[in-house]
């Protein structure tokens, strides 16, 4: 049964492994909005530039790809565990936007400034027909700066690795954990020193960590946020 929410544009933001993917589809099918990890969109520009060899570290390269590549995100067109499709050019890159390779390099291309100026009128646009949960890292303090609600999700490092871990081994990457939580370690740091948009809580974003909190028990408290009536703000 969808619930009912007085906001219409909900964004959820976090670091790697803090749970924001999960809960944001879960919070997405429990209103009956669209789901849009803008995190897909930086994968596929990092997928495209391996594929085409293109060197992650040439910025301007990286940009004009950025600029030049169709990115389209849709409700899933194939039941195989996927929570959207993702189109690049028109191909199917849903879940070669999750190879380890990417993961290695999607934080150097998502700092690129001219990468993100090229995503965000997709994003945007998107977010203006309304009913959506939108979730990256700087939803709630650049892309949509005025979103109704916005949410930060938080968890200690190992923690988050233990995620992401678990996460590979579901779908059959082997990695040793310390190769995880090294890579997770980098990520943070990479988008919370990065010049444009650096990862951090919106000013009015309420913060949640949910470092030992159970995943059912994060959805549950997410739902309540969006579902509740706001108290209004008294002027001065």
């Amino acid at each position: 049964m969808t619930e009912r929410s007085p906001y219409s544009t909900i964004a959820i933001d976090g670091p790697a492994g803090s749970g924001k993917s999960t809960v944001g589809a879960a919070l997405a099918q429990r209103l009956g909005y669209t789901y849009f990890d803008t995190g897909v969109m930086y994968r596929a520009v990092t997928d495209a530039a391996l594929k085409r060899g293109i060197p992650i570290r040439d910025e301007a390269a990286i940009t004009r790809l950025a600029e030049d590549l169709h990115i389209d995100v849709l409700p899933p067109t194939v039941a195989d565990g996927r929570q959207y499709t993702v189109l690049a050019d028109g191909e199917d890159v849903t879940w070669a936007i999750r190879r380890p390779e990417v993961n290695a390099n999607v934080s150097v291309v998502s700092q690129y400034p001219g990468v993100r100026r090229a995503m965000m009128p997709q994003q945007r646009r998107i977010a203006e027909r309304g009913g959506v949960v939108m979730v990256g890292r700087d939803i709630g303090t650049v892309v949509l700066p005025d979103a109704d609600l916005k949410i930060y999700l938080d968890a200690t490092l190992e923690e988050r690795a233990q995620r992401r871990w678990r996460e590979e081994r579901a779908r059959g990457q082997e990695r040793p954990f310390d190769q995880v939580l090294a890579d997770v370690r980098s990520r943070d740091e990479l988008d919370s020193r990065r010049a444009v948009a650096p990862l951090r809580p919106a000013d009015d974003a309420i913060i949640l960590d949910t470092t030992h909190m159970t995943e059912e028990e994060v959805i549950e408290r997410v739902v309540a946020l969006a579902t509740s009536t706001p108290v209004p703000s008294t002027a001065a």
